[in-house]
């Protein structure tokens, strides 16, 4: 099991900035992929960007790309979502979250260690 905690979550106008963070710890990372979700408020969870550790490969929702931005320090087990350009739309709690293996699934039930969520709002 991996433990998460994230941070960086805020209130911010339409068109600008946040990065998140999540800081991992309890396990090396080997072949691990670390996803972003996001929940707005009566909706279902939904993917937003995922990396696949060891390779940095990475992926997007379609609703993100081009806006968003998700990278990894290995150094400090920590990984960023840089958002820009947010809409209000991108209103929700936002959550860290891993699982073993080289796949970058979308589906949040794949994943099986979560941080405690940090709440974003946007403003129009």
């Amino acid at each position: 099991q991996v433990q998460l905690v994230e941070s960086g979550g805020g209130f911010v106008q339409a068109g600008g900035s946040l990065r998140l963070s999540c800081a991992a710890s309890g396990r090396t990372f080997g072949d691990y992929c670390m996803g972003w979700f996001r929940q707005p408020p009566g909706k279902e969870r939904e993917f937003v960007a995922g990396i696949r550790w060891s390779a940095g490969v990475t992926s997007y929702s379609d609703s993100v790309k081009g806006r968003f931005t998700i990278s990894r320090d290995n150094g400090e087990s920590t990984v960023y979502l840089q958002m820009n350009n947010l809409k209000p739309e991108d209103t929700a709690v936002y959550y860290c979250a891993a699982r073993g293996g080289a796949i970058i699934y979308r589906d949040y039930r794949r994943f099986d260690s979560w941080g405690q969520g940090t709440q974003v709002t946007v403003s129009s």
